[in-house]
């Protein structure tokens, strides 16, 4: 009964290491992975790990860190590491799904509202402190405001550029207004009502300065909620003048 216990065991084994194998040949070079992302269940670690382990001994993957693995790309000037991209990418998802997602100067910089390339990347969770260094580049955690999925990602990054418009590094004013208008404009109908909905958890400046945005694009209707969440007492400074955004003396912003 032993022997075929012992058998069964190593037949088991086997086969998640052949299985293993067999998802590593279809990754990409450069390409970062961990357990999830080779759907490993949790009852077969510990065979997956001597396997993963078996691999980098023979120079088919390496290990960056606990857990997380990638296979080295080799060029005639050598061996070339992941990108700090493609390792920043892992810590974004958890079993395949997005958790947190990047904010800050690093997106404003993609968003083309600032040419400052910042070293500090700003991550925003909903449950998680992310916290690491990857290379040269630091990563820090952020608030986010709402849950975070794929589908709430770009209300929050939009929402996130009008909480720091007045922070953004050599920002021209107009172009951002004109750039959150366009995006606000592209949005559905259900999309606009979402971001409203999303900009009830942000602070009261975030709801006037959508507020503003909607109005001038004639959309009063569904920047309506939004006056009820916010005391006509405070006033909002974004450094805005009537000339680029004609609205803000209605939201009590300047």
């Amino acid at each position: 009964m032993t022997i075929y216990i012992l058998i069964h065991y190593l037949c088991g084994a086997m086969n998640i290491a052949t299985s293993i194998k067999s998802k590593v040949d279809r990754i990409n070079t450069g390409k970062v992975f961990t357990y999830d992302s080779l759907s490993i269940p949790q009852t077969e670690f510990s065979a997956a790990a001597k396997a993963l382990s078996r691999l980098a001994a023979r120079g088919v993957i390496k290990r960056y860190k606990n857990g997380m693995y990638y296979k080295p790309e080799q060029t005639i000037f050598g061996e070339i590491k992941p990108s700090e991209e493609e390792l920043l990418y892992n810590y974004l998802f958890e079993e395949g799904k997005q958790v947190a997602y990047i904010t800050g100067l690093r997106l404003y910089n993609e968003f083309g509202l600032t040419t400052q390339i910042p070293t500090t990347v700003r991550v925003a969770s909903w449950d998680k402190m992310i916290k690491t260094k990857i290379g040269n580049l630091v990563v820090k955690p952020a608030k986010s405001y709402a849950p975070v999925s794929q589908e709430t990602i770009p209300f929050l990054q939009l929402l996130d550029v009008m909480k720091d418009f007045k922070k953004i590094p050599d920002l021209d004013k107009k172009e951002g207004v004109d750039f959150l208008k366009k995006r606000i404009k592209a949005l559905s109908d259900s999309g606009k009502i979402k971001l409203v909905e999303f900009a009830k958890s942000y602070p009261p400046k975030v709801r006037a300065f959508l507020g503003a945005l909607l109005e001038a694009l004639s959309f009063n209707e569904v920047g309506e909620p939004l006056k009820n969440t916010i005391n006509y007492l405070s006033s909002y400074e974004f450094g805005i003048s009537e000339n680029i955004l004609p609205t803000i003396s209605n939201w009590k912003i300047s």
